[in-house]
């Protein structure tokens, strides 16, 4: 059987229903591609019922154009087109950029929220905390947009695009940056450590993405696994999970971390079952747990945002059925519907690399919650602070979720943080893209 990376992300099937050609004959006149677009969206879309029984194609200038019409709104936010490199590639954490994330705190000032360590920013030595006072000599309020978010105006991810960024640094001193985006690996894991906390041993993990490591069989992570090994070693008896950043990635990947956290009682119960259209509904499958390590928690502390989405909100919803699960931060984004790329069954669409990764399927857990579009509501609603380093006790949703731990509840002085950002990074970005958000 075949092995794909899934996202709740993509997931991704071990059965092929074509016989590729095995040389490509590209289409030249864009309406063979078009075509093919929409007979894969009729066979596989989650939707396919809602879709239009004829398009004319003559109305569509790009691919793209057609996509956007046919899709089922306004639930369907996340279908989109890509190529087969590019999709490969963001699976296995294949970028290219500057390689980092920013963030609004509560006074509009705006930070680095994460650096990938071998991207050109993080080989530059850029830290989440640095505040961004200005981009291309520009000050930030002037890239404000009439919608009220923003847009920097820093190009497409291409390799050798330079911007210059000023900073101004925790310790008050100003630094300007010019950094050309390159192509780099990034990681998943931003930061690992345990906290004493009053004799109890209490992980902190943030986790930016559910990437794979590139060959291994089955798909898994190599960072997941040191990770797991790491507080399973370290005795830990509560875990804080940083997902506030991570749009998704990997089912697989989940699957993986899932089964680090099961409890060992629950270790081949159901995981989770997923769902196809009425063309597919043979296709749906049972997942149950396969209990990886001897960690052991009764419940699981998550900070959320909603740029926590997809893959993230699959591992919530799965685990809320074996334990508690508490949410510290704001909602989550609400995405309870998954991808799979469709290349691979039609040889118009692989001969002319275009992957079209449309919504598939949706994923049910043990208790059959599968609808959650309107993302999962945080139990206690805790302001960002990207002014401080991972893993720092300033850190309001850290703070917040030690005090949980402590106390059992979160105090009213940390719950008065709480802000609504009027933009997120998530916003800036669609497709694939948003899947794994980063500059």
């Amino acid at each position: 059987m075949k092995n794909f990376p899934w996202i709740i992300g993509i997931f991704l099937f071990g059965f092929w229903a074509c016989d590729p050609k095995e040389d490509p004959v590209p289409d030249e006149t864009g309406l063979e591609v078009k075509e093919a677009i929409f007979a894969s969206m009729s066979e596989w879309y989650f939707w396919n019922e809602e879709l239009p029984a004829s398009v004319d194609y003559s109305k569509y200038s790009t691919n793209e154009e057609l996509l956007e019409a046919i899709k089922f709104k306004p639930l369907d936010r996340f279908s989109y087109l890509t190529t087969q490199e590019e999709f490969n590639n963001s699976f296995v954490g294949k970028n290219a950029g500057h390689g980092f994330g920013y963030a609004f705190a509560s006074d509009d000032k705006l930070y680095i929220s994460f650096v990938f360590d071998e991207s050109p920013a993080g080989k530059d030595g850029w830290k989440r905390g640095w505040e961004i006072t200005q981009i291309n000599g520009k000050p930030i309020a002037d890239y404000k947009t009439s919608s009220g978010g923003y847009d920097f105006k820093l190009g497409n991810p291409d390799p050798g695009i330079t911007n210059t960024f000023t900073f101004k640094l925790p310790d008050g001193s100003t630094t300007t940056r010019s950094n050309v985006k390159a192509e780099y690996q990034s990681n998943s894991v931003l930061e690992k450590k345990v906290f004493d906390l009053d004799g109890k041993k209490v992980g902190y993990w943030a986790y930016q993405s559910f990437k794979a490591t590139a060959g291994l069989s089955p798909t898994q992570s190599t960072e997941v696994k040191t990770s797991m090994e790491f507080f399973q070693n370290a005795g830990i008896q509560e875990l804080i999970i940083d997902l506030r950043y991570n749009g998704g990635g990997s089912v697989a990947v989940a699957e993986q971390i899932l089964n680090n956290l099961i409890q060992t009682a629950n270790s081949g119960k159901l995981m989770y079952v997923n769902k196809y259209n009425t063309l597919k509904s043979n296709l749906a499958t049972n997942r149950s747990f396969a209990k990886i390590g001897s960690i052991s928690l009764d419940k699981v502390i998550f900070i959320t945002s909603r740029g926590s989405a997809s893959a993230s909100e699959l591992v919530l919803n799965v685990l809320d059925s074996y334990l508690d699960v508490v949410l510290i931060g704001d909602n989550t984004y609400g995405k309870p519907v998954g991808s799979f790329p469709l290349s691979s069954y039609n040889t118009v669409l692989k001969n002319n690399n275009v992957e079209l990764v449309p919504i598939t399927f949706a994923i049910a857990n043990a208790d059959g919650k599968a609808d959650y579009f309107e993302g999962f509501p945080a139990d206690f609603s805790v302001g960002d602070s990207p002014q401080y380093p991972w893993g720092d006790e300033r850190d309001l949703r850290l703070a917040a979720a030690l005090n949980f731990i402590q106390n059992g509840n979160v105090s009213g002085r940390m719950l008065n943080t709480y802000y609504k950002p009027k933009w997120e990074m998530i916003d800036d970005f669609e497709g694939l893209r948003q899947e794994f958000p980063a500059y």
